[in-house]
């Protein structure tokens, strides 16, 4: 296990391939219109059971007031906007890692989903997601009828 001495400025060398990647990352977005990756937090997407998901995404240091969750058409948009006290909380600080940069994150709904619950613990905003699929939609086995008619040979 390797152990790194925080400082007042960070080294050259961890800031150096972290600028050259933010920098290409950058670009790449320019050229696409997508947004950054760095710009994005972190998500997991967990299949509880044959109906429930649960959607896991990493957003340190938000409070629930910040993030606004919503459903249009079939699509599940999760934001982070950060209110004016964050931006006067941010003087004072010598070197800031966590990012904390307004954010969209978009997801695609499968049929007959809906969002059930959503809470935020320890800078984990957890989704819960239920996708209930109508009986008239399920698949179902047909059973072939065979019709197959028996010849008895005479004799």
């Amino acid at each position: 296990m390797a152990l790194r001495t925080l400082s007042a400025l960070p080294g050259f060398s961890d800031s150096l391939f972290a600028d050259r990647f933010n920098r290409i990352d950058s670009l790449f977005s320019q050229l696409t219109g997508n947004t950054p990756v760095a710009a994005t937090p972190a998500y997991d997407l967990k299949k509880v059971d044959a109906n429930n998901y649960l959607l896991h995404v990493s957003v340190p240091g938000w409070k629930e007031e910040e993030l606004e969750i919503e459903t249009v058409g079939g699509n599940l948009h999760i934001s982070g906007k950060r209110s004016e006290e964050a931006s006067e909380e941010e003087q004072g600080w010598i070197y800031k890692g966590i990012r904390r940069a307004d954010f969209r994150l978009s997801f695609s709904l499968p049929d007959h989903a809906k969002v059930s619950n959503a809470k935020l613990e320890s800078g984990i905003l957890e989704v819960s997601i239920y996708q209930e699929i109508p009986e008239s939609e399920k698949p179902r086995k047909i059973a072939i009828e065979n019709s197959q008619k028996v010849i008895e040979h005479q004799a």
